[in-house]
């Protein structure tokens, strides 16, 4: 990324360095993943608190509830959630937490959705354990991290304008972000009304919201926008 893009996303609030991490959450469905990352961070870091959920829903509620981590590793792939989602939602709740996707999908352009999207760092789930460890530690203290031979041109060279729509889609709320999903899959707004069990009226209430956020003129706009980033659709 830019040096200027990377000042743009700069994080708002003071963040640990990676000696200073003490508490993580690790949101991933794979039980034999999830568990075997945990114990893999509490050897190499010393760490007595590693935090699991095993969807994006289960990690907000998490968060609620328990207070913001000092570090979130992220599945690309969740029940709830596909794409870049997981990054916006949790980058609206955790502005200063640097938060790290790991995926076994290293298709250059969703690496550079992920970035744009707020990510410290994009790993492999095919990491040795000491490269894991390695680029976890630098991604804890500042480091951008992506794949070996990953390059940012690769995928959409423009990754200012990217972040900056990545930011505008931060600011809808989880029940504008339901809504958009499905008009991503081509639901009608009765349709939705009936999905989400509220009023017609206010589904279109809500589009109106999404529009004005995300600066787009019709529901195809928002739709080219949302898949511009990777926010719904991982492949």
């Amino acid at each position: 990324m830019t040096a200027a893009a990377i000042q743009a996303r700069s994080a708002p609030t003071p963040r640990p360095n990676a000696d200073q991490v003490r508490e993580i959450l690790i949101v991933d469905d794979h039980p034999l993943m999830c568990d075997a990352l945990a114990l893999t961070l509490k050897i190499s870091f010393g760490l007595k608190n590693v935090r699991t959920a095993r969807s994006l829903a289960g990690a907000v509620d998490q968060i609620r509830a328990q207070g913001a981590p000092d570090a979130v590793i992220l599945d690309l792939n969740l029940p709830d959630a596909r794409g870049a989602e997981g990054i916006v939602t949790l980058r609206r709740q955790l502005p200063g937490v640097p938060i790290t996707m790991i995926s076994a999908d290293l298709e250059g352009a969703m690496i550079s959705a992920a970035m744009a999207a707020g990510a410290q760092g994009y790993i492999s789930k095919s990491l040795s354990r000491e490269a894991l460890v390695d680029s976890l530690r630098r991604m804890w203290d500042g480091e951008l991290v992506t794949p070996e031979g990953y390059s940012a041109d690769a995928g959409n060279a423009d990754d200012e304008a990217r972040a900056e729509l990545a930011r505008r889609f931060s600011s809808l709320t989880p029940q504008q972000m339901k809504i958009l999903r499905l008009i991503c899959q081509g639901k009608a707004n009765k349709e939705i009304s009936y999905e989400l069990s509220i009023a017609e009226a206010t589904v279109k209430t809500h589009i109106t919201a999404i529009m004005s956020k995300i600066n787009a003129r019709r529901r195809t706009q928002a739709v080219l926008l949302a898949n511009s980033i990777r926010l719904f659709e991982a492949g």
